[in-house]
């Protein structure tokens, strides 16, 4: 950390939902947070808005024509110190800025796993919230991690709600992790009624606001497959001791069961600024990131088993985990085909 105590913050995937809601937590954090870098795709509008508002260091865009843009604009706007790299190597060149203590790995799907291998082996704790590094690369990541001594705090907020029920327990306590999912839009319906859904249809999530490809994922239950894949490597958990349950209030955010029967449970309204902010703050923890959850107002709270004919992605993830090597990655790969196709 820089002199003060505030912590030099590079936030990758800066546009997409997650980076969008980490600004506001670095916004509303009275001066504790300094991004240094951001990093993108090429949503060129709202990065020169995030430059304005943050004035960071680096500004790295994966798109050459985007990062031309950039370049001509910042010199216009007299903010020329701010370095626009470009390309997939400039993203990876934040990633390991040596000013930044931590690194928020936001971007969208497979392009993530080299900019935060990249910022693993430059000694960059990680807030990780890119599961896909994890699902095409996972053994060979946490490796990493623990060569460079890096933490890797989870930002999903399934395996969020995990790290804070875990809370150093020893591993011979824990019976199994329970991940749970919304069920997304199609919650009970059968195979015969998900023939003929739309994206429109598919991108109507009940409970929380999330970028495109995730909410594609979630309504298919891919997500949570790809959840399952994570924990397994985040914790050193047994595939055959994740266990998964339909909770569609959201409010139960994950759960650890102990041998002795007990069930642990993270709490609270359905918002990403929450793990975020536990993430940047680590091990403290911030004072009013999200409303306050007032259980006298939820009248129920319910659990479902899945059902894995309607919605096989989540079978399928358990199936690729099992076969090991390679098969992770490309059901990951299958998957992000498929959803943009879709």
């Amino acid at each position: 950390m820089v002199s003060g105590g505030v912590k030099n913050i590079t936030l990758l995937g800066c546009t997409g939902s997650i980076g969008r809601s980490a600004l506001e937590v670095v916004r509303n954090s009275g001066g504790r947070f300094k991004v240094v870098c951001l990093a993108a795709n090429k949503s060129v509008g709202l990065i020169k808005q995030q430059i304005l508002d943050f004035r960071p260091e680096i500004v790295a865009v994966a798109d050459e024509a985007s990062a031309a843009q950039l370049r001509q604009w910042v010199k216009a706007e007299g903010v020329a110190t701010i370095r626009i790299l470009s390309k997939e190597e400039g993203v990876c060149e934040a990633a390991s800025y040596e000013k930044s203590d931590f690194v928020i790995s936001a971007i969208v799907g497979a392009s993530g796993l080299r900019p935060t291998l990249a910022a693993i082996r430059a000694g960059k704790d990680i807030g990780l919230a890119n599961k896909e590094t994890l699902v095409m690369a996972g053994t060979v990541v946490m490796e990493e991690a623990r060569r460079y001594n890096v933490k890797m705090l989870p930002v999903d907020s399934e395996h969020s709600a995990i790290f804070q029920c875990l809370d150093g327990r020893a591993q011979s306590h824990i019976r199994r992790l329970i991940l749970t999912a919304s069920g997304g839009p199609f919650f009970g319906k059968g195979k015969h009624e998900l023939k003929n859904v739309t994206a429109d249809d598919a991108l109507k999530h009940p409970n929380w606001s999330m970028g495109n490809k995730i909410t594609v994922d979630s309504a298919t239950l891919m997500n949570k497959g790809l959840e399952v894949i994570e924990a397994h490597h985040l914790f050193g958990i047994s595939p055959a001791c994740v266990d998964v349950l339909i909770h569609p209030q959201s409010i139960v955010h994950s759960l650890v069961e102990l041998i002795d029967g007990s069930l642990l449970g993270q709490l609270s309204v359905p918002d990403m600024k929450g793990p975020i902010a536990y993430a940047l703050a680590y091990p403290d923890r911030l004072d009013g990131v999200i409303k306050r959850l007032h259980l006298e107002e939820i009248s129920t709270l319910t659990f479902h088993k899945p059902d894995t004919e309607a919605f096989p992605c989540l079978r399928l993830a358990y199936e690729a985990l099992r076969v090991g090597g390679t098969m992770p990655a490309a059901l990951n790969a299958a998957n992000e085909g498929l959803v943009w196709l879709f």
